[in-house]
């Protein structure tokens, strides 16, 4: 009996310690964060799968005194990091699997995104596991429930509609790991004209954007995907000339990202209260690698790490890899994702740019909404 009432106090004591602190921090700014290898901030790192990328040199600038490898598919920070740090956000949005994201470090937000992951619960299966974007909500859910619990209902609500951003990064593995691949790696191709996959991609992204504003969801930021045609990868098994990009995957993505921006002027006009923004990601991504020398840049082509081919661009980054010298001079960390210094460039277009890149209104914008 005795150790059943402490037990009960020591819980009580929590959750009054849990509430009171979630009070205090009613006026912070949370980033929920949604997607791909693009964003994921280390959820690969609890799960069995071949996606991952806690291994060096991944993660060599995320952190100068240490250079530890975080899970996040690049040298540093990836885009959501820095999109988060010029809104004012205090801390990154935690992996949703790390077993330290919990009670009120909610209320900064909350890392979502799996890389291998897609629209589709099909995408990714070459990984083994992975976090597709029908989950990646479910745990929102989860998480909305706990932040009823921090801060009561009204108030829960109240954040999230009015303190929360909700980006959305997500689209390109429903391509290269999926619709791309060869027949026999279990691609849709064999099923599917490329009309019709988007179609899939499209209706299915409208039932997890609607269900999140189910749960309360309001400030959304959703990206397109982006040339990648162009990625160090595509380019070294296509054998093609530096300055050339393949072309289907990058028609693929252009038709795809025509029916996001009428899908999100959809949602914009139908779900009260909701403000959908668009990243022409496949712009920005596009000026950076055409005009690479003008950002600073030595290449736009080659992977920074990695191994095989002209660009560097079939085996991932690992310890084994080559590594160039400079890392803020190449826009590719590796053969499929940017280097931070090119995050960063995308990331301040995000937060404030103009409508050639985002619309229509910019992340510092949609934010004081």
């Amino acid at each position: 009996m005795a150790v059943a009432f402490a037990a009960a106090t020591t819980t009580l004591v929590l959750l009054c310690s849990m509430a009171s602190s979630a009070r205090g921090e009613e006026g912070v700014f949370g980033s929920f964060v949604f997607g791909d290898s693009l964003v994921d901030a280390g959820n690969n790192n609890y799960l069995s799968t071949l996606s991952r990328a806690n291994i060096r040199p991944n993660g060599i600038d995320f952190n100068a005194s240490l250079g530890e490898p975080t899970g996040r598919f690049t040298n540093g920070r990836t885009i959501a990091d820095i999109v988060g740090e010029q809104l004012g956000q205090p801390n990154y949005a935690q992996p949703f699997l790390s077993p330290d994201t919990k009670g009120s470090s909610i209320m900064y937000g909350v890392n979502y995104a799996s890389g291998g992951g897609g629209i589709m619960n099909a995408t990714g299966r070459i990984f083994v596991n992975r976090i597709g974007l029908e989950v990646q909500v479910e745990f929102f859910s989860a998480t909305r429930q706990q932040l009823n619990a921090l801060m009561g209902k009204a108030k829960a609500k109240e954040y999230l509609s009015k303190k929360a951003l909700f980006s959305i990064t997500i689209g390109s593995n429903d391509f290269l790991n999926n619709y791309l691949l060869p027949v026999i790696s279990m691609g849709e191709r064999i099923s599917e004209t490329p009309d019709d996959f988007v179609e899939s991609l499209i209706s299915t992204l409208r039932s997890q954007l609607t269900r999140l504003y189910s749960l309360d969801a309001r400030k959304f930021v959703v990206g397109n995907v982006g040339p990648i045609g162009c990625i160090p990868y595509q380019k070294t098994i296509n054998r093609i000339d530096e300055t050339e990009c393949v072309s289907l995957p990058n028609k693929l993505a252009s038709k795809y990202n025509g029916r996001l921006r009428d899908l999100l002027a959809e949602l914009n006009e139908n779900l009260p209260d909701a403000k959908f923004v668009l990243a022409n990601v496949y712009d920005l991504v596009m000026e950076v690698i055409t005009n690479y020398q003008k950002y600073g840049f030595k290449t736009a082509s080659a992977a920074c790490c990695g191994n095989g081919g002209r660009f560097a661009g079939i085996i991932p980054c690992g310890p084994t890899s080559s590594m160039c010298d400079e890392r803020s001079k190449y826009v590719f960390w590796d053969p499929y994702h940017p280097s931070e210094a090119a995050n960063l460039i995308i990331a301040k277009q995000l937060v404030d740019g103009d409508p050639k890149y985002i619309s229509p209104i910019n992340l510092r914008q949609l934010k004081d909404l």
